[in-house]
């Protein structure tokens, strides 16, 4: 499994229509990606600093959303952000959550 972890920064007063945007419009279209398995999104207490991790079966699925899906959501909520957040892709070795190979590629 992989996981993709974007990193944002909201602009001031924003972190609730933030996730009304996340919960009805990006969730949806990630419902519909090939691979895609969950998404947790944090904030910190100061709502200064937002994550959003999805997870994927495989990291070509991970890459394949990254160039068709992202940009468009992207697109979406950029007017709540005060930049471009940052987006990495990592492999998930183990987790509690989710059953992991033992034969990881480190």
């Amino acid at each position: 499994m992989f996981a993709r972890i974007v990193t944002m920064r909201p602009k001031p007063n924003t972190v609730v229509q933030l996730t009304k945007v996340l919960e009805e419009q990006v969730l949806p279209t990630l419902r519909k990606q090939d691979g895609f398995q969950d998404e947790v999104c944090l904030v910190s207490a100061d709502t200064k600093k937002a994550v959003v991790i999805s997870f994927w079966g495989r990291q070509e699925q991970a890459d394949k959303y990254s160039v068709t899906a992202y940009p468009q959501i992207l697109e979406t909520v950029k007017h709540l952000l005060e930049e471009t957040p940052v987006a990495k892709s990592y492999e998930i070795l183990s987790s509690t959550f989710y059953k992991t190979s033992d034969k990881g590629t480190i």
